[in-house]
């Protein structure tokens, strides 16, 4: 008698974590006596020529601390379900058919997706479509609803704050400003969060949009105390009092908007108002790399174990979320169409601007 079979594939941008839910997952399964399949490069997987082989969970132990996906992960490609600046595609039905029946073939209890919003989009597309699928939330942005956090955010985090810890020496050793531009579309947790912890000075968000006359001004006040340098936080999506966004491509048909390149324009224009040394340093993939944190290391084994439970509850259509102490179960829908942002008035901008902290709209 063949055992149960049930697939995983991750999907969207690599992740610290990642490999972490693979582990859980086939860990957690092999214990009810089921097979796990894992499709290469996300959901590309599911299509002809189908791709995927057997995990032996005998063989996740190094997975735990390891970075990166070792089943590869794609966001762009036939399921493309974002363009744009997160416009919504509609996923052609014929490529649905084809992945309902590749699924069927293989004998499968269930699907697991990991991803963040334009994964768990697709997702949805598959469960609606008759797939039986259960979600795992994975952004480093920290931005899906209906969970308190999501995997891979602490460890994009914590790079970012080493990072602010290194440029603080040199900044104060040569009295320059240096601006550190992070990770965050629409959402500025991580500039906030790493801001916070890595004693930023200004911290620009998407949230909050900024002027350079404040900017400049808290570059000021602290030269009149004698700090002579300044450390400046900026996320990928900030833009200035009516400005757009600063993006690295003109026209995107395919997926969404790359952004980047604000903190360039940040040191550049701070640099001719104040006539000060002014740095930049991009992170970008960076903050993608290597393995995740305790936290995230803990909170992929607790998702992906969770996500085996609700397959064997067939409680499908649902998501992984974080609602502490607890791990729970959640319609996919809850999480997906609208961004989970930084409150501009929040206890995080609060706690910032208790500290003296500027987001450039002061």
């Amino acid at each position: 008698m063949k055992p149960e079979r049930i697939g995983i594939l991750t999907g969207g941008g690599d992740c610290p974590g990642l490999n972490a839910v693979i582990r859980a997952v086939v860990k957690s399964a092999s214990r009810l006596g089921w097979e796990t399949l894992g499709f290469h490069g996300g959901f590309e997987g599911l299509l002809e020529p189908v791709s995927y082989r057997t995990l032996d969970h005998r063989e996740m132990g190094a997975l735990l601390t390891a970075g990166g996906t070792v089943l590869g992960t794609s966001n762009r490609g036939r399921f493309s379900a974002k363009t744009g600046h997160g416009q919504k595609a509609e996923i052609p039905r014929a490529i649905l058919d084809e992945a309902k029946r590749n699924f069927d073939a293989l004998g499968l209890r269930g699907l697991i997706c990991v991803g963040g919003d334009g994964s768990l989009t697709i997702a949805q597309a598959l469960y609606e479509h008759g797939i039986p699928v259960v979600g795992v939330p994975k952004t480093i942005d920290n931005d899906l609803e209906a969970t308190t956090v999501t995997f891979g955010f602490d460890s994009a985090v914590a790079c970012a704050t080493d990072a602010l810890d290194r440029l603080h020496t040199t900044a104060a050793s040569h009295n320059r400003v240096m601006v550190l531009e992070v990770m965050g579309r629409y959402a500025g947790w991580i500039a906030s969060h790493a801001g916070i912890a890595g004693g930023g000075d200004i911290i620009l968000i998407p949230e909050i949009p900024f002027n350079y006359d404040s900017v400049c001004k808290k570059i000021a006040e602290r030269e009149a105390m004698g700090r002579l340098f300044t450390l400046i936080v900026v996320a990928e999506g900030a833009r200035s009092q009516g400005g757009d966004f600063v993006s690295k491509e003109s026209v995107a048909k395919d997926h969404e908007m790359r952004l980047g390149g604000i903190g360039a324009v940040v040191a550049e224009e701070v640099g001719k108002r104040t006539g000060k040394e002014s740095r930049v340093v991009v992170l970008g993939h960076l903050q993608r790399g290597g393995g995740p944190t305790t936290f995230d290391r803990l909170l992929c084994t607790r998702f992906g174990a969770k996500a085996v439970q609700l397959i064997q509850e067939e409680k499908f259509g649902t998501m992984v979320a974080l609602r502490p102490p607890d791990t729970v179960a959640v319609p996919i829908t809850e999480a997906i169409g609208r961004l989970r942002t930084v409150p501009p008035d929040g206890d995080i901008v609060r706690t910032a601007r208790a500290l003296g902290i500027s987001f450039g709209a002061d």
